[in-house]
């Protein structure tokens, strides 16, 4: 009787953790509470204070059960790899299972932050003091260095590092494209490159007309004529720390500076703004031309001319133009 009731005991016992490991089992794959995809940080510290997060974000239950349950399951799955410290993002109705792949297998939350086209230097380090997600001082970064394009970085990324990147990035894209640049004359290193595409990328927005306007430039000069490029003497005011809210007077065009291409002979002794790869390789791939001069056509372009006579005759088209009333 007594090896019967010793029997009755163990197979008591075995029912017992069948049915202890078929709610475990449940509980671990069943849908977890997240109403919706959800980014939560997983600090460094262990997976305790990885379910504290969890917890905290209401991926998972906050009991004794769920914390039980959480430690037995990283142990089991060791195996599988180490849980990461990182922003990652879970699934709405994540179970636990799911989220222990997660976090060993998934990606880090990617930020993006945006450079257009033609900003100053002292814009660009603006735009990255006020990302969102990135910690540190913003170093002023070089003008004209940084290669506007969209940028993806994690949380707590620093931001001397992300323009770092940046400037990396126009540095390996200023020398694969004046590799590659056709025979232009008046441009003798890479930076002269940049500084022309930092002068195109001011004057058009206009993609099509960049390698025409690259030409007038080129063009003038070799004929040893100033530039005479509005955008300079604008650099030449402000130094790229602020906009220009007024129209530009004749005074201002004989603003004493090096960047006042109306005032100076040849390219300024530097870029005024971060040109974009559009700029970058109309100023390497220029088009065929004899013009020398353009003006607004008062209809977001240009026109081009050859000679002077030409240039004042549409010059007064445009100004009947702006007169004419709205």
């Amino acid at each position: 009787m007594v090896f019967k009731g010793v029997l009755g005991g163990v197979a008591a016992l075995g029912v017992s953790a069948t049915c202890l490991g078929l709610l475990a089992w449940h509980d671990y794959t069943r849908l977890g509470p997240l109403p919706q995809d959800t980014d939560i940080v997983v600090p460094h510290g262990g997976y305790t204070s990885t379910l504290a997060s969890l917890q905290s974000a209401k991926a998972l239950p906050d009991d004794w059960w769920t914390e039980y349950l959480f430690q037995v399951a990283v142990t089991l799955t060791r195996k599988d790899g180490q849980l990461h410290a990182a922003e990652l993002r879970f699934p709405a109705q994540a179970s636990m299972q799911q989220i222990l792949w997660v976090l060993r297998h998934g990606k880090p939350v990617m930020h993006k932050l945006t450079i257009p086209e033609g900003l100053s230097a002292h814009q660009i380090q603006a735009l990255v003091d006020h990302a969102p997600f990135l910690t540190g001082p913003t170093p002023l970064p070089t003008e004209g260095q940084v290669l506007p394009q969209t940028y993806s970085y994690q949380r707590n990324t620093q931001r001397a590092a992300l323009l770092d990147r940046m400037q990396a990035d126009m540095a390996s894209t200023l020398d694969t494209i004046w590799k590659n640049r056709d025979s232009t004359e008046g441009l003798t290193d890479p930076q002269s490159l940049l500084v022309l595409a930092s002068l195109i990328e001011k004057e058009t927005a206009n993609p099509a007309e960049r390698p025409l306007v690259a030409r007038v430039f080129l063009n003038r000069l070799n004929k040893g004529m100033k530039l005479q490029t509005d955008p300079t003497v604008i650099y030449a005011l402000t130094h790229g720390e602020n906009t220009l809210d007024r129209p530009l007077s004749h005074a201002d065009l004989q603003t004493p500076s090096a960047y006042n291409t109306y005032f100076t002979q040849g390219l300024p002794p530097g870029p005024i703004c971060a040109p974009g790869v559009s700029s970058l390789t109309a100023a390497a791939h220029p088009a065929t031309s004899d013009a020398l001069f353009f003006v607004a056509d008062g209809m977001g372009g240009h026109h081009f001319s050859a000679t002077l006579a030409e240039h004042n005759h549409n010059v007064t088209l445009l100004r009947k133009k702006q007169q004419q009333p709205q």
